[in-house]
Order: C-alpha cells, then structure tokens, then sequence
C-alpha cells in the first residue's frame, strides 16, 4: 500500500496530469491538450517533458498503461494510460492539500 504523503506536495505539471487521467483513460496527445485546458493555458507540456512524466509516474506505480488502441490502418497505434489506485489516492491527497 502507498502512502500518499510520500508524493506531497507534487509539481504543477504532475498534478495536472494526474488530474487529467481523473476521468478516465486517455492517450497522450489527449493529456497534453487536457493539461493545458485544465491549466487555463498556464501549463503547456512538451512532448519529451509529458513522456518523461508518464514514464515516471508509470515507474512511481501511480498511472498505468493500457491496451493500444485499435485505429485504422492509416494511423499509428497509441498508447493510453489510466490512473491507479495509488495514483487516485495521491490525486485525492493532493486536492485536500490544496
């Protein structure tokens, strides 16, 4: 079991992210412009700055990532990612902090 305090305070761009994955899976183009919505336009993720989240927060335990998604031949397969149950617990730890 993790403790959520461990993860407190978290940066502004990862509790975006996490925040972003609140309401489901998404892909990471999808976070990336969620971020930036949620955020009012104060945070504005990099491609490289989102993926070295996502990879640590996948190494954290704190989102996980799931199935491709299955798209037409013409495009790319993408990967999506969800929040854990640790990952819910920090997001929801972090909220109260604030």
């Amino acid at each position: 079991m993790v403790d959520p305090q461990e993860f407190l305070p978290l940066r502004e761009p990862t509790f975006f992210i996490l925040l972003s994955l609140a309401n489901g899976q998404k892909h990471g183009y999808a976070i990336l412009k969620d971020v930036e919505r949620l955020s009012n336009g104060k945070i504005l993720l990099s491609n490289g700055t989102l993926y070295g989240a996502l990879t640590r927060l996948l190494d954290q335990g704190l989102i996980e990532r799931l199935s491709v998604d299955e798209l037409p031949e013409s495009e790319r397969p993408r990967k999506a990612y969800c929040l854990s149950q640790a990952g819910r617990s920090v997001l929801n730890a972090e909220i109260a902090r604030l």
